[in-house]
């Protein structure tokens, strides 16, 4: 059942009550996770990684999404693939429909074959009815983040802006290209989060201007996090409408939500964030749509072309 909060602030009738939703996540326990390669700015393998702490951490967010009354599935971990972990990066499902990922960097390939096997094996269960192959490098919702109106696609360091077409197209949804300028942001939910069917969190200096002017005039009311909360991986966080799962060390971040009417729940994932990865990284939402036969994945000559025509590019 939905469950709502109230902001006590009678000016904004839209943040008085705020209102969960039951979602469904697919995690992967990060078994083998460790830092063995460098490929975004917060990876240096020439620090210690606490394999045993990181479990416990992420053993505490999956046990935090139970408790908030959320459906979490998982995936089995593989031994060399320390970062496999970060499910988000796995796909994008939108209405029953698994956008897949081919990531940019050679060390993540094999977690793609993964992620869609998994689709492959447990989609039909979970409401979802296809699974798709991208011909170009997207790295799933790590840069595809969706809300009821649009897809936000980030690109800039990983994914390609042609998967953005290739997502317009598969999901039929409006997607709207957003530049990352930022190498710690090398992700676009390391610089945004989804609150809620209206509202987003951002950094702006994530973002070229022409990216930071779209999301003023689509988000007019959003709120702003500041660089202390960003660069703590503040905006790599996980809202059910209500309740925002973000890292313990985002204070401010905290304060700004509580006095929108939201319902700061915070983790702690530091050593996970090692790896450049949050509560987001770590959850990758199962967004279920009418089952109609089996799953069915797509390749070169799969149901969505490269040259799809929804979607929008804000430099």
């Amino acid at each position: 059942m939905p469950t709502t909060a109230s902001s006590g602030n009678p000016s904004h009738a839209r943040e008085s009550a705020r209102t969960a939703t039951r979602r469904h996540y697919l995690m992967c326990r990060p078994t083998y996770f460790a830092v063995e390669y460098a490929i975004n700015p917060w990876m240096h393998p020439e620090n210690a990684v606490d394999t045993d702490l990181a479990i416990a951490q992420w053993e505490r967010l999956r046990r935090t999404y139970l408790d908030l009354g959320h459906e979490v599935s998982l995936i089995d971990p593989a031994p060399g693939l320390p970062d496999m972990v970060f499910a988000a990066n796995g796909a994008v499902v939108v209405d029953g429909l698994a956008f897949g990922s081919r990531f940019r960097h050679l060390e993540r390939m094999p977690e793609a074959t993964r992620y869609l096997e998994w689709f492959k094996t447990h989609g039909v269960e979970h409401g979802v009815r296809d699974a798709y192959l991208p011909l170009s490098v997207a790295e799933g919702e790590g840069d595809l983040l969706t809300t009821p109106d649009r897809i936000l696609a980030g690109t800039g360091f990983r994914t390609d802006p042609a998967a953005h077409r290739e997502l317009a197209e598969y999901v039929d949804r409006p997607v709207v290209t957003l530049h990352l300028v930022d190498p710690r942001f090398y992700h676009l939910d390391t610089a945004l989060s989804v609150l809620d069917e209206h509202n987003v969190t951002y950094y702006p200096d994530a973002f070229a201007p022409e990216s930071r002017q779209v999301l003023a005039e689509l988000y007019p009311d959003a709120v702003l996090a500041e660089e202390a909360d960003a660069v703590v991986l503040g905006l790599n966080a996980v809202s059910d409408g209500r309740n925002v799962v973000l890292p313990v060390q985002a204070t401010a971040l905290a304060r700004k939500l509580a006095e929108r009417g939201y319902v700061p729940v915070p983790v702690d994932l530091s050593e996970l964030r090692k790896s450049g990865g949050g509560p987001k990284c770590c959850t990758l939402e199962i967004r279920p749509g009418s089952v109609e036969g089996g799953v069915a994945t797509a390749g070169a000559a799969g149901t969505a072309g490269a040259a799809g025509a929804g979607a929008s590019d804000a430099r």
